[in-house]
């Protein structure tokens, strides 16, 4: 190692270099009064990247080595990191070459999901990786993301999400209910993927993804590994989302899947509020500040 230092000091150097290159309002993180150091917090990087203080601490010192690939890919996209130095956190941390782009979503659907700007929209790949999103759709799922953060390397995975993101979290009054969702859906995929066949819904392709996914997830979320050991699997096709929304309140929403064959399996999460309801005029308060936003 160079001058003597171990992989964990490296890792920690780097990680210290580019949390003091980040700009807080680039990030939508509010700053109050004099900061001590330049750019991020510790505390604000690790709720940006998903991951705990403590351990976020850790790697920081030097104290903790073999970082798990979904903890690479949070940090990673949290530091804003490009393809070169996402490479290189990746050989810091003593992984493999990073995980290729797993999927992208056509021109053509992310018009269409634009073009239905009174409903959140969400396109998902097989492994459930959020790989495009209209403004409301953003808004009310991940408001705390990047927005541009579906079309990055590595785009945000809606389960990984739920077991990891405090946000994320705290966003679903149900968050046990929607935990069992989240993992009966992707037991649901896995099934015909882990053994090389293609189910009616067309997803195909992604097994090492999926492998990679379970896990990480199994590793670093105790709630996931209890869940995924109870063995649910559900298509979650339809039902009802109930959300803790940080700006609108309490936000009951009716939401559909549908499946797309010609996107290799990728499907659309399509959510909607009852007509002349509560949670209809929070919605659509929150559509109308995505558009003066």
């Amino acid at each position: 190692m160079t001058n003597g230092s171990t992989a964990a000091e490296q890792l920690a150097d780097f990680l210290r270099s580019r949390r003091a290159a980040l700009v807080p309002a680039d990030l939508g993180v509010v700053t109050t009064g004099l900061r001590r150091v330049p750019g991020l917090r510790r505390e604000e990087l690790a709720e940006l990247a998903g991951v705990s203080l403590t351990y976020y601490t850790r790697l920081e010192q030097g104290a903790a080595s073999n970082p798990s690939t979904q903890v690479i890919d949070a940090l990673a996209r949290a530091l804003r990191l490009d393809e070169v130095e996402r490479a290189h956190l990746y050989h810091l941390a003593g992984s493999a070459t990073p995980r290729p782009v797993r999927s992208r979503m056509r021109p053509g659907l992310a018009t269409l999901l634009d073009a239905m700007p009174d409903v959140a929209a969400i396109a998902l790949s097989p492994v459930q990786d959020i790989v495009g999103w209209n403004r409301l759709g953003h808004a009310v799922l991940a408001s705390h993301l990047d927005p541009a953060a579906p079309t990055s390397d590595t785009p945000p995975n809606k389960v990984s999400m739920l077991f990891t993101d405090p946000a994320t979290r705290a966003l679903h009054r149900d968050w046990e209910f929607e935990a069992r969702l989240a993992v009966a859906s992707l037991r649901y995929v896995t099934g015909p993927l882990v053994t090389g066949h293609v189910n009616a819904n067309g997803a195909n392709g992604a097994n090492d993804d999926i492998a990679d996914l379970v896990s990480d997830l199994a590793s670093s979320s105790a709630d996931f590994a209890r869940i995924w050991a109870q063995h649910p699997v559900e298509s979650c096709s339809s039902g009802t989302k109930r959300f803790r929304h940080p700006i609108v309140g309490e936000l009951d929403l009716t939401y559909d899947m549908l499946h797309l064959p010609q996107e290799d399996g990728h499907r659309l999460m399509l959510m909607h509020a009852t007509p002349g309801s509560s949670h209809d005029d929070a919605l659509r308060l929150l559509a109308s500040t995505t558009l003066s936003g």
